[in-house]
């Protein structure tokens, strides 16, 4: 028997040996139809269980490339095994960008896309709200498509799908003019700063990120990626809301070097070496890590970064590192921004689940009352009653998904217990 897959990270490990590699949108409907049992597997970023299947697994990483710009739509159609770091090179070289980007390159737009993961910016949301249109292959094995023109309520309620609706074969996404952005890094910004400055420090640049490991209040590491233009000065502040200018360029996590983190020191450069953190030249990780992320409404952030600070103690022995970012208000049923601005409050922790496990509670009991909503993708403890409770759209999502999979093809455990309601 082969032996068992993993994630990136190395913590899961995938149930079942029987793996799919489809070299084209024929096979991948003849392995549908063939199948009762199917989950697709994107880049392989997910830290629970949502991607795992008992049965079969799909990777559409060996589906040929396709990299199509309508440049009346101003919009880019790609594979469903693309990822990001091959797409923005080309469209960049096209004259064309995306509006954002998470912090990794690496990982699949279908996959990124499908469970609303996210760059930063006041202006922006997450990366599936760039979706215009969604190629999928029914339980069925047929063939649809799904778009932002023609689908209305039913395409925001697919985009983000969490895999339950079929395997996105292409996926459309809005494009920009490509344009240029400068990365600049304070550090030791204080916690009052960040009370007294909260709308103008997130307000300050294109995308915007805070690196804290909850030891003090204060947050070590203010990264600013601003869009360049003509009338930008050239100098730096030596200070800003309190934390002073990097002498040097910084990793998040300051005992490790910056040599796989893109160009800071005010150095312009083109949008995809700036907006991600992370080169995709370089594995950004070893991958020994583990990731837990909530999101609260911007309108209770302060109160929930307060919270935290006040957990340091116990957070702080497991951390790598905790980043905080801003994500805009989207439509998308499943998105855990739908019809809200959030604040992302991002933890990567040492690999050492049975400590984070007993830990998660904890900071799930003191972000309840902002009803934080976890990341789709990573670790939480939090029960299905209460993360349904926070879905308003989950019915009709629901709904949507037995009328697309009324067998439950599509379905695992993690979609059994937290979507469908099946313990």
């Amino acid at each position: 028997m082969a032996e068992k897959q993993r994630n990136w990270a190395g913590n899961y490990t995938y149930s079942s040996d029987r793996w799919h590699y489809p070299e084209s949108v024929e096979q991948v409907q003849e392995i549908v139809k063939s199948c009762d049992k199917l989950r697709v597997v994107g880049s392989r970023h997910s830290f629970n269980g949502l991607a795992d299947s008992t049965e079969n697994l799909i990777s559409l990483a060996q589906l040929p490339r396709l990299l199509v710009i309508d440049q009346e739509r101003q919009t880019v159609t790609v594979d469903g095994g693309m990822r990001y770091g091959d797409l923005c090179h080309t469209l960049h070289n096209e004259g064309y960008a995306l509006s954002n980007l998470a912090s990794l390159p690496h990982i699949s737009v279908a996959g990124a896309c499908a469970t609303a993961t996210h760059g930063s910016g006041d202006g922006n949301g997450n990366l599936a709200t760039a979706v215009t249109a969604l190629e999928v292959v029914t339980a069925a094995g047929e063939l649809i498509t799904l778009s932002r023109d023609q689908d209305g309520d039913q395409f925001d309620g697919a985009v983000v799908g969490l895999g339950a609706l079929g395997v996105v074969t292409k996926v459309t996404l809005d494009i920009v003019p490509a344009f240029t952005v400068r990365q600049d890094v304070y550090e030791h910004l204080p916690l009052a700063e960040v009370a007294a400055n909260f709308e103008e420090i997130f307000s300050s640049g294109y995308s915007v990120s805070l690196f804290t490991d909850w030891r003090e209040e204060k947050f070590d590491q203010l990264w600013l990626k601003r869009r360049v233009t003509g009338d930008m000065p050239k100098v730096t502040p030596a200070t800003l809301f309190g934390a002073m200018a990097a002498s040097t360029h910084r990793h998040p996590i300051i005992s490790l070097s910056a040599e796989n983190c893109t160009e800071q020191m005010g150095i312009p450069g083109p949008w995809y070496e700036r907006l991600p953190h992370f080169r995709m030249e370089f594995t950004p990780s070893s991958g020994d890590e583990l990731q837990t992320e909530y999101f609260v409404p911007r309108s209770q952030a302060l109160a929930a970064l307060q919270t935290l600070m006040q957990l340091g103690q116990q957070v702080a022995p497991l951390l790598h590192i905790s980043e905080v970012r801003t994500v805009a208000a989207d439509t998308l049923w499943l998105s855990p921004c739908y019809q809200q601005d959030c604040v992302a409050i991002h933890f990567t922790w040492r690999s050492e689940w049975e400590a984070v496990r007993q830990l998660l509670p904890l900071l799930e009991e003191h972000l309840a009352p902002f009803q934080a909503r976890p990341h789709w993708g990573k670790l939480f403890t939090m029960s299905a009653a209460e993360l349904q409770s926070l879905y308003k759209k989950l019915p009709d999502f629901r709904q949507l998904g037995q009328g697309t999979d009324p067998q439950g093809k599509f379905r695992n455990a993690f979609l059994d217990r937290y979507i469908f309601g099946a313990e």
